[in-house]
């Protein structure tokens, strides 16, 4: 295979050149990672969350970004909550003027809550997370599901894929006992409509991610010292990088991942494979 065929291959697997994206709460942290990485595959890629300026500055600076690179996508941001029933409409409605139909949904957008123990979580941290978390990542995909269906085909679904977490797999709590739960939560749920809708030709995946810099874990990631420290007990020795998620991404939603449903990717750096130590260590002459 020659050099040009060899690149064009690549694209057509990998690539998402000709697609469009919704990616909540994708001004930031993972979501902006995930932005970026498709709008580097050529992909259109609408930038919703809560702070509407943030949207519209990332989406500047991708673009930015691929004119300097020579790439084929775009971004675009706006002002969008999943927060709540209503916010889910207008976030819909948004979409619905900018496109008539959605090849790609990442549920991004998410909270936390964490407190020092039991003793001090109250009923709010239960009702925000899981307002946001779970019930805002079912709605927005309902109301995006016929734009879904519009863009879906036998040979290319649609994708549907969430932010899970490396928490909503093991019992991690660290005092988040309502992130870590919502989380489990959504992976339970991608399972579910994985089943459900793949004769509409949409697929359900999520990501469940370990340590990755961002704002909601800024008390652990803001420098390369607290990296390198959290790094220290993961296998692989690293938190996460930008690559690592949006090569995740172009693999899910390229014609690469076209026959993946009801995955729980793990990005975790090899968490998920810990063991808490070698059983029979202490027993070696």
């Amino acid at each position: 295979m020659h050099g040009e065929d060899a690149l064009s291959y690549l694209d057509d697997l990998f690539g998402v050149r000709g697609k469009t994206a919704l990616v909540t709460g994708g001004a930031t942290g993972i979501g902006r990672m995930i932005a970026e990485g498709l709008a580097q595959g050529g992909a259109r890629v609408l930038i919703a969350s809560r702070k509407g300026p943030d949207c519209e500055a990332a989406a500047a600076e991708i673009n930015a970004m691929i004119k300097q690179t020579g790439g084929a996508g775009s971004a675009e941001g706006f002002s969008g909550d999943v927060g709540s029933e209503g916010g889910c409409e207008l976030l819909a409605r948004e979409v619905g003027k900018r496109t008539d139909r959605l090849h790609i949904l990442f549920n991004n957008a998410g909270v936390a809550w964490a407190a020092k123990g039991i003793e001090d979580f109250p009923y709010a941290a239960w009702d925000k997370v899981f307002r946001v978390n779970v019930a805002g990542a079912y709605e927005i995909t309902r109301q995006l599901l016929p734009l879904l269906e519009k863009a879906a085909s036998d040979a290319d679904p649609a994708r549907v894929i969430s932010l899970g977490s490396v928490m909503g797999h093991w019992p991690i709590g660290d005092g988040s006992y309502s992130y870590s739960a919502s989380k489990a939560a959504v992976h339970h749920m991608t399972k579910i409509l994985a089943k459900e809708c793949a004769p509409r030709r949409v697929t359900f995946n999520a990501f469940a991610p370990g340590p990755f810099p961002s704002r909601m874990t800024a008390f652990a990631t803001d420098s390369q010292e607290k990296q390198d420290a959290v790094g220290e007990d993961i296998p692989l020795g690293r938190v996460g990088h930008s690559q690592d998620v949006a090569g995740a991404a172009l693999y899910l939603c390229s014609r690469a991942g076209a026959y993946v449903t009801g995955c729980i990717l793990p990005l975790d750096g090899g968490i998920g494979v810990m063991t808490g130590g070698d059983l029979w260590e202490k027993g070696r002459d």
